[in-house]
């Protein structure tokens, strides 16, 4: 799920800053208020790909999404981008945790099998030397 939800981060992160080149065109708003805001909400993209696993990571992605479908009001594209981008945060999550418990459940079949196997070793080896002519003596 880390990767997943990482690489929706990552891209939001060039949205965001492309979106900031597009909102400083507005005349009501100012270039520090466009870079401050933009450079927190890029700032916390990148935060967030090392809190994704972690209690209330997930959470705070979704207000990162509502964030960025609300900058539609400045940007009207941002309506857009930010439902696109809610979407792929939803399949990240979704998908990323099928994905987990699929390998969790190969993980725990190969140590199955490693274990079955040794203790075949081990039998093959117990028996080996019970037909041996130095066990017998």
């Amino acid at each position: 799920m880390r990767t997943l939800c990482a690489s929706t981060l990552i891209a939001e992160i060039f949205v965001i800053g492309f979106a900031g080149l597009v909102a400083m065109k507005d005349p009501e708003l100012t270039m520090s208020t466009v870079w401050t805001v933009s450079g927190i909400a890029m700032f916390l993209c990148v935060v967030l790909c090392g809190l994704v696993t972690r209690p209330g990571g997930i959470q705070l992605g979704w207000a990162l999404q509502v964030g960025l479908i609300a900058a539609g009001f400045s940007v009207p594209t941002m309506f857009f981008m930010g439902a696109v981008f809610a979407v792929l945060w939803w399949a990240s999550v979704h998908f990323g945790r099928k994905i987990d418990e699929a390998k969790a459940r190969f993980a725990a079949q190969q140590e199955a099998q490693q274990e079955a196997q040794q203790e075949a070793q081990q039998e093959s080896q117990e028996g080996s030397q019970e037909g041996s002519p130095a066990a017998a003596s």
